[in-house]
């Protein structure tokens, strides 16, 4: 049954990408016009995956983890996962997955901001990328990470 593949498709990405189920159904509206899944055909179903792999989400065999994404686009952006990996090799962090970035960029920023994109990567806004350095930085300080 492939609606059911796909759906399942849907649920691995999203938790892979760090997606609660109501951002979850946000990206299934704007996909296919359709917030739930029982509603969907096959091919709104298969737009919902593209929509999460341009996100970055990657179908099939993962294999090994290193090179999952590519770098950031840009050095402020890739600065943000420099100091999120120390924090994490620092055992600081519950989820020091890309994931778990983004969920902390959400729950950190997402009364601030009129809106929070899905993947860290996807923000273009300087003053948002330095509020997210802020504090990341601002972590590293209150538990004896270096950064430099």
């Amino acid at each position: 049954m492939a609606n059911r593949k796909l759906q399942q498709t849907i649920h691995v990405g999203c938790r892979e990408l760090g997606i609660d189920s109501d951002t979850r159904r946000d990206l299934q509206l704007v996909a296919t016009g359709k917030a739930s899944m029982s509603d969907m055909t096959d091919a709104d179903l298969q737009k919902v995956v593209d929509a999460l792999k341009e996100r970055g989400f990657k179908t099939g065999f993962k294999g090994s983890k290193k090179g999952k994404f590519k770098p950031a686009p840009r050095a402020d952006l890739r600065l943000v996962h420099v100091l999120w990996k120390l924090l994490g090799d620092a055992g600081v962090l519950d989820r020091p997955d890309r994931g778990g970035l983004n969920a902390f960029v959400r729950a950190q920023f997402g009364d601030k901001w009129q809106s929070v994109p899905i993947d860290i990567d996807a923000l273009t806004d300087a003053s948002q990328i330095n509020a997210v350095i802020r504090a990341l930085k601002s972590m590293c300080k209150r538990h004896g990470v270096q950064t430099q």
